[in-house]
């Protein structure tokens, strides 16, 4: 119990002390235990049944023509003109590598939408590579396996026969291991894999789900993210329950996206192939027709060489037939092109043909690269994507200024061609020595010459265009292949139970901080000293024996200590009182408060330091302590004030040595005006003769009148009782407010029923023997 405290010390209390708000949790630190314990546990079974994830991460190198070296295979053919064709960007590619479409294949490939499970205690646990007992090979139809969405269970029922259900658990039959089974899905196989044996009994669970829901999830999973922005090294990780699975899905996709880019590479080439293949078989049979007209001519005009008096001529002339010779070329693979781009449309255009014109050839090596990355992205979405739109664009632009240079290429060579020609006749009409048949001849052998030529450079191309399609690289190069650690990402143990120890310490601080928060009731010394300015008396603790009322002179009990305590505490702020007799007077708020038990307290520790002591219920409403006390109820108080001829001594009973008790009598209709009437002061007259102490129990002062009616210029001593945790701190204004109208005097005030276990973190009172550790937990 704490003695009362002066005003001066209440105000040093009201700044924050740590260890106090501190101890305020600590009190209940059997609920931070308990949710501790509790948290640990939960943590502990999320770990233990929680699906273990795994994290697999591959490296690669996506080549990018601006910044890669040609390897030295490609190196060997540099002469010929062969270069790589990978013009991706970066963002490209990774989007690629994203798709679903390339997503779909590989769940195809490696069946990922047949999912195999067993059931576990708690979850089901997921069967993949190693870990399966039997493969299950589907055969006929696969677009429609691969749209089913099904459920079947396998129970092997020895080491080569199983039993099937469907997917409501009805049985289906039982089949030999290896053989056709015929079912509403499709007709089926089960192989052992013999990299686990099968368990007779153990019931293997297959679900079937459409490939592009697999193909979804999986994208959803996957992270493609590039490592450095210098570089063109990009990550590929997944995270999935089984790493075996994820490694193979991460490998798979890398080795698909090359085959696809291979095949991308191919398209050009094949194309260029057949365009040449076209063009030689049509020179070829130009050429043939060529070499028997000479045969023709030579034979029908007898003719062997040139005549001797035109060499000179000849010579002079033979540098303008050079380059008539080259002029035609050039205008005839112009004419090539040109008849090629206006009747194909959507295809590829030959490239490396040998035009000369620089700017053509880059035009034609742009729209290629364009058009096959237009075809690429629309595997991945429609034609109505704003990228494709603007691919679209371009290649139509792109078109239009090839066949206008096309067209401004032909004009140009024709020019310089009728010039050659120009030259070429003028010299020609200077030989006029020249026989007619002469001339003919060499008109025939010039166009055999050309047509020769043209043949003998496609051949040349096509061989170039082998060696290229032979040498293509792929477009990623793997830096470092898929591979995931033996130790799980998630769960981790050490952070699941550091969130969980967090999160059982918080829980009950948060519980507990709303419970404050919401907390109405007075709880402390200190929440009265907040309201009210009169002296605390004390506080008694909370008790089991508060109304037993049988105390000894050798009792040590934390009751009887704290009101030996109170009893010294009266005696004190009695001290300066003079009079030979006390008058204590008790009472609270409400009922219930304990005013009633603490009086008799009050007496009987007053009457175990043998000073005489009368208690006197002053309640006349209510008999409690007769009741209380268990003595015989009689006339009393009311009886008193009602018949004057009614003496004091002849109402007041023993309790024990040195305690009167005068109990409340009848109940009257009118106990204001009875204690009114002047006959109280003459009991109290009495009273104060015969005993030290004269103790009051009266009626709650929120009720009634009479409290104050009784205690007014009698009470050397005003007991204000509040009981801790049970009244409302809104009601510590209905004694406020008395002491400030002075209808109360020598008021100090007395906090019953505290939990001493509360007060400052002490949990023993001084000389009294420690309770066992096991009573001090369950208490």
């Amino acid at each position: 119990m704490n003695t009362y405290m002066t005003d001066n010390e209440s105000s040093k209390n009201t700044s924050f002390n740590l260890r106090e708000f501190i101890e305020k949790y600590l009190y209940h630190w059997k609920w931070f235990l308990l949710c501790l314990v509790m948290a640990i546990i939960g943590s502990y079974l999320y770990i233990r049944y929680a699906n273990p994830k795994y994290k697999v991460e591959a490296t690669v190198l996506v080549y990018d023509k601006e910044n890669e070296s040609i390897t030295s295979e490609i190196s060997a053919f540099s002469d010929l003109g062969i270069e790589n064709n990978n013009k991706s960007k970066l963002g490209t590619e990774m989007g690629i590598l994203r798709s679903r479409d390339l997503t779909a294949q590989v769940v195809s490939r490696l069946g990922l939408n047949k999912i195999y499970f067993r059931d576990g205690r708690l979850r089901d646990i997921s069967l993949y590579g190693n870990t399966l007992p039997f493969n299950v090979n589907f055969f006929g139809n696969d677009s429609l396996l691969r749209h089913r969405d099904t459920l079947i269970s396998i129970v092997p029922f020895s080491p080569t026969k199983f039993k099937l259900y469907n997917a409501q658990g009805q049985p289906m039959g039982s089949h030999l291991f290896g053989e056709n089974v015929e079912s509403y899905i499709a007709n089926f196989t089960v192989i052992p894999t013999g990299t686990v044996p099968i368990e007779i009994g153990l019931k293997i669970n297959l679900a079937i789900q459409p490939i592009i829901n697999i193909a979804n999830l999986y994208r959803s999973k996957l992270r493609i993210e590039q490592i450095d922005r210098e570089t063109n090294l990009i990550m590929i990780s997944l995270e999935d329950t089984n790493k075996e699975r994820a490694e193979d899905i991460v490998t798979l996709l890398i080795e698909q996206y090359n085959r696809e880019g291979i095949s991308d590479k191919t398209l050009i080439a094949e194309n260029t192939e057949k365009f040449i293949n076209e063009r030689i078989e049509g020179i070829f049979e130009e050429l043939t027709s060529l070499d028997v007209n000479t045969q023709e001519y030579k034979t029908t005009n007898s003719l062997t060489n040139i005549n001797s008096e035109s060499e000179l001529i000849i010579n002079t002339n033979s540098d303008l037939e050079q380059a008539a010779l080259e002029l035609s070329t050039q205008l005839k693979l112009a004419n090539y092109m040109a008849d090629f781009i206006e009747s194909n449309e959507d295809r590829l255009i030959p490239t490396n043909l040998g035009l000369s014109n620089n700017s053509l050839n880059q035009s034609t090596s742009q729209y290629n690269d364009i058009l096959l990355e237009r075809n690429r992205l629309l595997k991945g979405g429609n034609s109505e994507n704003p990228v494709i739109v603007n691919l679209d664009t371009q290649l139509m632009s792109l078109k239009s200024s090839i066949s206008q240079s096309l067209s401004n290429l032909k004009s140009s060579l024709s020019i310089s061609l009728n010039d050659v020609r120009r030259q070429g006749n003028r010299l020609s009409s200077k030989i006029t020595a020249i026989p007619k048949q002469e001339r003919a001849l060499k008109d025939i052998e010039r166009q055999q010459q050309i047509v020769e030529t043209l043949y003998l450079y496609l051949l040349e191309k096509r061989e170039e265009n082998a060696i290229t399609q032979a040498v293509k690289s792929p477009n990623a190069k793997v830096i470092d292949t898929a591979y995931g650690s033996d130790s799980p990402i998630s769960p981790k143990r050490n952070l699941v139970y550091l969130v969980g120890i967090f999160l059982g310490l918080l829980v009950p601080f948060l519980l507990l901080n709303i419970y404050f928060l919401l907390d109405n009731k007075i709880n402390s010394v200190e929440d009265i000293e907040s309201v009210i300015s009169a002296p605390i008396l004390g506080d008694i603790p909370k008790s089991k024996n508060f109304n037993k009322f049988a105390f000894k002179a050798n009792d040590r009990s934390p009751l009887i200590e704290a009101l030996r305590v109170l009893r010294t505490n009266i005696e004190f702020i009695l001290s300066t009182n003079k009079k030979p007799s006390k008058n204590i007077f008790v009472s609270s708020t409400i009922a219930g408060e304990g005013k009633t038990s603490m009086s008799i307290n009050l007496a009987c520790i007053f009457a175990l330091s043998s000073k005489k002591v009368l208690l006197i219920e002053g309640d006349i409403r209510k008999d409690t302590i007769a009741k209380s006390l268990k003595v015989e109820n009689k006339e009393g108080l009311t009886n008193y004030l009602i018949d004057p001829t009614i003496r004091p001594e002849a109402l007041i009973e023993s309790v024990s040595q040195n305690f009167d008790f005068l109990q409340s009598g009848a109940l009257p209709p009118n106990p204001s005006e009875l204690i009114m009437n002047g006959r109280i002061d003459e009991l109290f007259a009495y009273a104060n003769k015969t005993y030290d102490y004269v103790i009051v129990d009266t009626a709650p002062v929120s009720m009634v009148t009479d409290t104050i009616l009784l205690s007014q210029n009698r009470a050397d001593l005003f007991i204000y009782i509040v009981r801790a945790n049970y009244m409302d701190k809104r009601m510590l204004k209905i004694p406020k407010k008395l002491l400030e109208t002075n209808q109360l005097t020598n008021t100090a005030i007395l906090l019953n029923s505290s939990d001493p276990n509360a007060a400052y973190g002490y949990k023993q009172i001084y000389g009294l023997r420690r309770r066992p550790w096991w009573k001090r937990i369950l208490s």
